[in-house]
């Protein structure tokens, strides 16, 4: 069953169940994936539409970090709620402990000396994470791991 599949059942089953907060979502994705596809004219495959979801996530993310900013404690619950769902359907998340791990392994691959490297570490890394891991967490990790090489 390929993700779009499990995203349509999902939704017929939350509309059925009068799961508002889950059905919504769905079809925020599904709208998401369908103008992925009009734009590249083409199907989505699994690892696409894990793509698009990851976009999802960092904007939940973004937004719940500006909604706390301003003290907007009812739309962050929302943000919260929305990323919980798209969460649902990504890729199990690594833990900082396991990113460390293939840091540590991209940084030995590369033979990268110090911060000044980051570009070739993360070229090395995304690729591998993309879905998998927060961007934002694996750019942190990096760099603690650089800056450690470099004293």
């Amino acid at each position: 069953m390929t993700l779009l599949e499990r995203l349509n059942d999902d939704m017929k089953t939350a509309m059925r169940a009068g799961d508002t907060l889950k059905r919504d979502v769905i079809r925020l994705i599904r709208a998401a994936v369908k103008n992925e596809e009009i734009s590249k004219g083409k199907e989505l495959d699994d690892t696409s539409v894990v793509e698009v979801m990851g976009r999802m996530t960092r904007q939940h993310r973004d937004s719940i970090d500006a909604y706390s900013e301003h003290n907007r404690g009812d739309l962050v619950a929302k943000e919260e709620a929305e990323l919980a769902v798209v969460m649902q359907y990504m890729p199990e998340q690594l833990l900082r402990e396991q990113i460390a791990e293939l840091a540590k392994q991209a940084v030995h691959e590369t033979g990268a000396q110090g911060p000044g490297d980051r570009g070739k570490v993360m070229g090395r890394l995304m690729p591998q994470l993309r879905g998998k891991a927060d961007g934002n967490m694996v750019n942190a990790v990096v760099a603690e791991l650089l800056e450690s090489l470099a004293n």
